[in-house]
């Protein structure tokens, strides 16, 4: 079977102006290891928003965006298969690598062995496929990147961890860096619309030192 570190290095192959968005611990360490570009956006700290935060930006801009997401933090927030497919941003792929567990932990178990988050996201009204086979996945990377449609890829790995070094960056220094990446993306912004600036002001002027408390 593959590994994780695998199936970035064959995504990031393919990888030329698209936004990344990389999921928690080991995956965004293998990803900065095999290839750091300011595209990049490892997400630290924040176990299951990945694939929530790659959609969002999907939802923004025209850009193609790509979610490197893991099986653990899918299924802690189940909910965002449910809003791609209410959504279906036509430029959003979400790259699910599944070894069937939590491997920045010590590599516990998680539910997929008996779960297929392929089914989930299909249920969902997402185009899926599960592949586990370097020819196919190559395939079904080139055919998503090509597409014009929300597409859900679980790469089906054997649970390993490459031995790689920390991210040298800060965090604020990912953060800044990767906003300063998508400035050229702002022409393309969805839904752009000159009146919205004067929309906000105009109903939210007496917003301030408002609390409100739910």
């Amino acid at each position: 079977m593959l590994r994780r570190i695998d199936a970035i290095r064959i995504l990031m192959e393919y990888i030329t102006d698209e936004l990344i968005v990389c999921n928690i611990g080991f995956p965004s360490r293998e990803l900065y290891h095999i290839k750091d570009r300011a595209e990049n956006f490892y997400m630290l700290g924040s176990m299951g928003l990945c694939s929530s935060i790659g959609l969002g930006l999907a939802l923004s801009l025209d850009n193609k965006v790509i979610a490197i997401d893991g099986d653990g933090s899918v299924l802690m927030n189940l909910g965002s298969l449910s809003t791609m497919g209410h959504t279906q941003p036509d430029n959003f792929i979400l790259y699910i690598i599944d070894n069937s567990a939590y491997g920045s932990t010590g590599n516990q178990k998680t539910q997929t062995e008996t779960t297929s988050l392929k089914d989930i996201a299909k249920a969902c009204g997402i185009d899926a496929i599960e592949v586990s086979q370097e020819e196919e996945l190559r395939r079904v990377i080139k055919e998503s990147l090509d597409g014009n449609r929300t597409k859900v890829i679980v790469v089906k790995v054997e649970p390993y961890n490459e031995k790689v070094e920390n991210i040298p960056l800060h965090t604020m220094y990912i953060k800044f860096r990767f906003m300063e990446s998508i400035k050229p993306c702002e022409n393309n912004i969805k839904n752009k619309n000159e009146n919205n600036k004067d929309y906000y002001n105009k109903n939210n002027k007496n917003i301030k030192n408002k609390i409100i408390i739910i």
